[in-house]
């Protein structure tokens, strides 16, 4: 068993754990707006499956939307994390650099996710047709109304833009484009400012948000087209739909769809087949009973060793029918350090007994306090890695 510091733990997380590949660093020219600047291609690609970012870093021209209009934060991770999975349907990581959006940026984003609106409405709100730019269904009748929040709910709740990059001699050009949509499955409202928020579920309307999520894609897409800079880029657009603002789970990705360069209509749309599943829950035991028995087995163990806590729960990503990644936290009331030394061992040789060996298991051990430990356990890997924070 290793010891590992929290930034290199942190590293394994997030670029997985194959064996690093050590080029030489180039520095290229790109292109931005009204001007050329330099750009250092990194020399380490840790995984074949993760992107190489450039520096110096660009922050995504709408930087911080997506904290304010995603549910929790398990959305706003797997959102960002499960756009990158898809871009690797179309733009290979070994070609391809990765960059944050630099297209869209907040005002553009901010009048797409609006509610289209009526010449009435233009006119009270002083806009022009030019500015009615808004995706989602226009508000007909008193906005307190519960009938007519419900006849018209906001489907589409954010949009985020990768820009994937590709080294031309010495230069780097944009190769490809990646647009999420994030879709609610439950519609939020208020009638009145800083006044009780209300709720419309869509989930009996499944099938007609990720028609409303199709429809805005081709619009989406036909404005992109007409700026110049974009229009002979592929262009991927994926849809997401984002769970309950209470929920423990994020939302997952349904369907993506890939545009040709130069093209400016969107064909078919590909099936993603990934899922988040909450352990334990009654789903997890209908649904996938031998990862429900493994799960359990698990927290019965830590039951018998530890009474001192609140609860062990996992979130599992299921591709397909398979389990490919397992997310575990345990609240723990420590009382001191050979305490959390003792338990996070027993926890360690756990996760290797009861978890097959195929599947990646992180354990997040905490406190009142804040983090004690922490144990990740690699796909194939022949131990787990195991840090303890003080």
């Amino acid at each position: 068993m290793r010891k590992l510091t929290a930034s290199l733990i942190a590293c394994l997380l997030v670029l997985g754990g194959c064996a690093p590949s050590f080029d030489r660093e180039n520095e290229v020219v790109q292109e931005t707006d009204d001007s050329q600047e330099k750009a250092v291609i990194p020399s380490v690609q840790i995984s074949d499956q993760y992107y190489r970012t450039i520096t110096p870093f660009r922050p995504s021209a709408s930087r911080g939307l997506i904290a304010a209009n995603l549910n929790t934060q398990y959305d706003i991770e797997e959102f960002e994390r499960g756009l990158m999975r898809i871009a690797q349907e179309s733009f290979s990581p070994e070609r391809f650099l990765f960059q944050e959006g630099q297209y869209l940026d907040r005002d553009t984003i901010r009048s797409w996710l609006a509610r289209k609106k009526t010449e009435k409405q233009l006119a009270e709100e002083k806009m022009t047709e030019d500015q009615n730019l808004g995706l989602n269904p226009v508000l007909q009748g008193d906005p307190t109304n519960d009938e007519v929040q419900e006849d018209s709910p906001l489907y589409l709740a954010h949009i985020l833009e990768h820009n994937y990059l590709v080294q031309k001699e010495d230069s780097l050009e944009l190769g490809g484009l990646v647009i999420g949509l994030a879709l609610n499955t439950t519609h939020y409202y208020q009638k009145e400012q800083f006044g009780a928020t209300y709720e419309v579920n869509l989930a009996d309307r499944d099938k007609q948000v990720e028609e409303q999520g199709k429809k805005m894609a081709q619009q989406i897409l036909n404005r992109i087209r007409a700026r110049e800079d974009l229009q002979e880029v592929p262009v991927t657009i994926a849809l997401f739909k984002q769970r309950p603002k209470h929920s423990v789970t994020p939302g997952n990705f349904v369907s993506f769809t890939e545009v040709e360069k130069g093209s400016n209509n969107i064909g078919s749309w590909k099936k993603w087949n990934e899922k988040y599943m909450l352990f334990p829950s009654d789903a997890a035991q209908r649904d996938h009973r031998d990862d429900y028995m493994r799960f359990l087995n698990f927290k019965q163990d830590i039951d018998e060793y530890y009474p001192n806590y609140n609860g062990v729960v996992g979130r599992g990503l299921y591709q397909g029918e398979q389990l490919n990644r397992l997310t575990i936290d345990i609240p723990i009331q420590f009382y001191g350090q050979a305490e959390t030394i003792g338990f996070t061992q027993y926890v360690t040789g756990l996760v290797t007994e009861h978890f097959p060996e195929y599947l990646h298991v992180e354990v997040n051990i905490s406190s009142v306090s804040g983090a004690e430990s922490l144990v990740v356990k690699e796909a194939n890997a022949q131990e787990p890695y195991v840090h303890i924070y003080r």
